[in-house]
């Protein structure tokens, strides 16, 4: 097992002295939030263990690396699958390792209080598992809160969530798609829906192998997503050159990915988006909804940055749309802001 000492998160902060963590337990990514140290650590949502076992021997980005690499003796996945625990012993054992990653000060031996954002979608049963998890993975047992993350994306992209005012917040994940409209601390209303990054990925591997008899991974597909990714038809044509499996001859192939066919595949799982957010629209109260006329909609999560989306539904909606500063990071630091204030944002929490 010596060989695997290199195989260690790319970002370990020691020395942390807060004894209480915010962490964004997403599907893509899990970001973890420390009072007076900000983010601490942005790492994949991805583990790897030895087979038959728990023992873990990578996480973060050296696990994302080994995906679809491994030996029989390795296993690398993803134990979280739109937006929950698929795998409640892998999340775990990931959990514990980032946590351990950045909280191995042994002066707390109570264990960290956490805050953990979690899809509003989401049963009692995925919920508790999420808390179950944490506290297995170190936290004070009892002291585990979860918060929906649309609220929490809000809270962290500066929006005046306890105001009695509408703020709208659109929050794009890996795993789900989150539309809330909010207003003095609470939901107003909420959909989920299971549709996001991942989602777009399958589309885009999806439609290469229709169209080309071309099989490539899930990584691959992410890389022309966000290399020329793209939800409007404009005249810049960017392409980009993709390898896979040949399905017909079954060896190795290279062809040019366009945006334009790109846009092609993305097309209906954007109309899903779309769809969502007419549906919150629809069902938010007359006052509130006069107050999006001019407050406008927040967009946030990784899926907020594929090109052109905040333009396509300005245009769907007839409302301002923009993007929060560092979209990415809203829900991890919305929930250490909650970590804060916990008395003050109580009624917002799920315990």
């Amino acid at each position: 097992m010596e060989s695997f000492k290199k195989f260690i998160p790319s970002r370990r902060i020691f020395g942390v002295f807060s004894n209480d963590l915010a962490i964004d337990l997403g599907t893509a990514n899990t970001l973890i939030y420390v009072e007076k140290r900000g983010v601490i650590l942005d790492e994949p949502s991805v583990v790897a263990v030895k087979a038959g076992t728990n023992h873990v021997l990578a996480a973060g980005r050296v696990a994302k690396e080994m995906l679809g690499k491994t030996p029989e003796s390795i296993i690398a996945c993803r134990p979280l699958r739109d937006g929950v625990i698929a795998d409640f012993e892998l999340a775990e054992s990931m959990l514990r390792y980032f946590i351990r990653a950045v909280h191995n000060n042994k002066r707390f031996f109570r264990g960290p209080r956490m805050v953990i954002g979690v899809p509003s979608g989401i049963t009692q049963v995925e919920c508790r598992a999420v808390r179950d998890s944490a506290e297995q993975a170190g936290a004070r047992p009892g002291d585990v809160y979860t918060i929906t993350e649309s609220l929490a994306a809000a809270i962290g992209a500066g929006l005046p969530v306890h105001d009695p005012c509408a703020s709208m917040i659109i929050d794009i994940g890996g795993g789900t798609t989150e539309v809330a409209v909010i207003s003095l601390k609470n939901i107003v209303f909420c959909k989920s829906i299971r549709v996001g990054g991942d989602e777009m990925d399958r589309a885009i591997v999806n439609y290469v192998k229709r169209k080309y008899n071309l099989l490539i991974g899930e990584r691959t597909a992410e890389n022309i997503k966000i290399n020329i990714g793209s939800v409007m038809f404009d005249t810049r044509i960017e392409s980009m050159a993709i390898k896979g499996r040949d399905l017909i001859s079954g060896v190795p192939k290279t062809l040019n990915l366009t945006s334009a066919e790109v846009n092609e595949a993305l097309l209906e799982t954007i109309r899903s988006i779309v769809d969502v957010v007419r549906v919150a629209l629809e069902n938010t109260p007359p006052e509130l909804a006069a107050d999006l006329v001019d407050r406008g909609i927040v967009m946030a999560g990784g899926g907020s940055l594929l090109r052109g989306l905040d333009k396509l539904l300005s245009r769907e909606t007839g409302l301002p749309v923009r993007i929060a500063d560092e979209p990415l990071l809203c829900v991890v630091k919305g929930a250490g802001k909650v970590l804060k204030e916990l008395d003050f944002f109580k009624e917002a929490l799920m315990k």
